[in-house]
């Protein structure tokens, strides 16, 4: 089956809101500690790279990635770490980078577990926001942009999102749909 690209977010109007997001998380924190950036595999890392390049304060930089085993039949159940952190967080401010948070189960259990490891402060940055489908209480801190159910009716790939594993190295975000 043949995929159609259909552009909804360009390199140029993403880049820009980077540069505003680095912006807006190096107002939020202060102190010279450095802010412990966790990247959520694999979607994040584009956005990742970009917006930690924003962030005018000293950084550590990991990385995470769940997986979800099970029946999948149901989200956001039975998820564990494929790759966990490898530097403590306790009593550090961290910002988890994501690409997008939909449902937020995910997130919540990455959250929950990452909360139990007692960081000073503990926020979420992601790409695209789309607190419409919200099923958990999650709050983005820093949303690149947020999407309404009605402002968006196909698939989003590229800039690190993918479907099958195809599309990440996409520079913007684009609708995806069988032709």
């Amino acid at each position: 089956m043949a995929h159609k690209l259909t552009t909804y977010l360009s390199a140029e109007q993403i880049a820009e809101r980077v540069a505003e997001l680095g912006r807006e998380i190096t107002a939020s924190y202060s102190g010279g500690e450095p802010l412990v950036c966790i990247c959520v595999l694999k979607g994040a890392f584009l956005f990742y790279a970009d917006v930690i390049r924003r962030i005018d304060r000293e950084i550590e930089v990991d990385f995470v990635r769940l997986a979800s085993y099970g029946s999948g039949t149901t989200r956001g159940e039975d998820l564990v770490f494929s790759k966990d952190l490898e530097i403590a967080i306790e009593g550090k401010d961290v910002l988890v980078v994501e690409d997008i948070v939909d449902s937020g189960h995910s997130m919540d259990f990455l959250l929950h577990v990452l909360r139990r490891r007692g960081p000073k402060s503990l926020k979420i940055c992601a790409l695209i926001d789309k607190h419409e489908r919200r099923e958990r209480d999650i709050t983005v801190d820093f949303a690149g942009f947020k999407l309404s159910d009605d402002a968006l009716v196909g698939f989003l790939v590229g800039y690190g999102m993918d479907y099958a594993e195809r599309y990440r190295e996409l520079d913007g975000l684009y609708e995806l749909s069988s032709e």
